[in-house]
């Protein structure tokens, strides 16, 4: 997935759009889905659906389960927010936030369902998914040299930006590398009992470690014997055209969200 990803980065319908206009767009509704309401969230995520799926072309069913990952994390951590306990000698000091009359006592333990935690996990699902939605739409619309040539041209410390490219570098290394491992020992009836499976994990993550690490001596050596100076400098000749109806839409689209924001606020 992650291979599809990048090239879908590079073959987009907003490719030509220039790099800065996109992360600003997503750097602005990222910081309105931040501070505003939840059906402004909802609206946000909802746009940028839009954006992703029918303007940049990427397949629903793909984005579909990339937005599914985030999700089933924040689902699994609800209940941590909407689950409390406490004393059987205290119920009468949390009446007010039990939620329907919804509880059961464990010997001296009540447990109960918190009008709190439900009013906190309905503020957290939202957000999270406008913040998501403008995450994966840099991710599904700007490759990533792109980014670090944004990241440059806005001053960001060049140890960060050296940083991000040897880590996305590496990402895919490693990617690889368990990829061919796994289907050795796939092939081998590595994984046909869990006694068996578990062996062989843990022979994969020994071999992991030692050739990533081989890798990582590789690349070393590459970069000095090209005369690797402190800077790694990507080069990029691409055209851009920026579009008249997409910086329209996006800024009258974020004044609306704005709008809508302050007014529910109030």
């Amino acid at each position: 997935m992650n291979h599809q990803i990048d090239s879908l980065a590079y073959t987009n319908r907003l490719r030509k759009l220039p790099p800065t206009h996109k992360l600003l767009f997503a750097i602005a509704l990222l910081i309105l889905s931040l501070v505003s309401q939840a059906i402004v969230q909802l609206l946000i995520a909802i746009w940028l659906a839009v954006w992703t799926v029918i303007y940049a072309g990427i397949p629903a069913k793909l984005y579909l389960r990339l937005l599914s990952l985030p999700m089933l994390f924040l689902l699994t951590s609800l209940p941590a927010l909407i689950v409390a306990g406490i004393g059987g000698d205290r119920i009468h000091q949390i009446q007010w936030d039990v939620w329907q009359n919804w509880g059961m006592s464990f010997g001296n333990l009540y447990i109960y369902a918190s009008r709190a935690g439900i009013y906190q996990a309905s503020l957290l699902f939202p957000r999270t998914l406008a913040s998501t939605s403008c995450m994966y739409f840099i991710l599904l619309t700007v490759p990533f040299t792109e980014i670090l040539q944004v990241l440059r041209q806005w001053r960001c410390p060049v140890l960060i930006v050296e940083l991000l490219l040897l880590m996305y570098r590496f990402i895919f290394s490693l990617l690889a590398i368990a990829d061919e491992l796994w289907i050795a020992q796939n092939s081998r009836s590595g994984y046909r009992t869990w006694k068996l499976g578990m062996r062989s994990l843990s022979i994969l993550i020994g071999q992991l470690l030692q050739r990533t690490l081989e890798n990582y001596r590789q690349v070393s050596l590459s970069l000095a014997s090209r005369g690797f100076q402190g800077e790694l400098r990507v080069w990029n000749s691409y055209l851009y055209k920026p579009s008249r109806r997409y910086t329209l839409e996006a800024a009258i689209g974020c004044t609306v969200l704005t709008l809508l924001s302050a007014v529910f606020q109030r």
